[in-house]
C-alpha cells in the first residue's frame, strides 16, 4: 500500500489534479500496481478525505487546543510502536505538526494494517496528510521526511 501511496504523492497535487478513484485505480493497474494494494490504498485514501473534511458533529476528531496534552492509549502505543511514537512527538514538539494534522495522521497510521508501523510507513502517511491538507511542508520538515538518516553524514 505504501509504494502506491508514494506514487500518489510524487504524482498527483491534492485536490483536482488527483483524478477520482475509479480513474486512479485504472492509471495505477496501467502502471503495474496490485489489485490487493490498489484496493487498500484507495480505501486508505478514502478515509484520509474523510479525517481531513470531518462532518461538523463528528466526535473522534475534536479539535485540540494549542496547551492541550496528547495522551495515547495502550493500543496505539502497540500500534504505533516507539519509533513512530518518538517521531510524532519530536514534530509536535517541533511546531511543524498541527494538532489537527497530528490527530489525522494518528487516525490514518491506526488504519494502516500491521504494526508496530515502521518510520518509513509513518513519514509516508505525514506526507500525504500534508499532501491531502494542500500543505507544502517547509524545505527542513520535508528533508525529514524524505531523508534517510543512515545515509546522512554527521558534519
Amino acid at each position: 500500500m505504501f509504494e502506491v501511496l508514494t506514487f500518489v504523492y510524487e504524482n498527483y497535487d491534492a485536490g483536482e489534479s488527483c483524478p477520482e478513484p475509479a480513474h486512479l485505480e485504472r492509471k495505477l493497474k496501467g502502471v503495474g500496481f496490485e489489485d490487493d494494494e490498489i484496493n487498500e490504498a484507495l480505501t486508505w485514501l478514502k478515509g484520509l478525505d474523510s479525517a481531513a473534511h470531518p462532518a461538523p458533529l463528528q466526535p473522534w476528531l475534536i479539535r485540540p487546543g494549542k496547551a492541550s496534552c496528547r495522551i495515547y492509549p495502550p493500543h496505539e502505543q502497540n500500534h504505533l510502536g516507539v519509533e513512530a511514537l518518538g517521531f510524532i512527538c519530536f514534530m509536535d514538539a517541533a511546531g511543524v505538526l498541527p494538532a489537527d494534522m497530528r490527530e489525522v495522521v494518528i487516525d490514518r497510521a491506526m488504519a494502516a494494517n500491521g504494526g508496530p508501523l515502521s518510520l518509513e510507513d509513518l513519514k509516508i502517511i505525514i506526507l500525504m496528510v500534508y499532501w491531502r491538507f494542500g500543505h507544502e511542508p517547509d524545505a527542513l520538515v520535508l528533508d525529514e521526511l524524505c531523508d534517510s538518516p543512515t545515509e546522512r553524514i554527521a558534519h
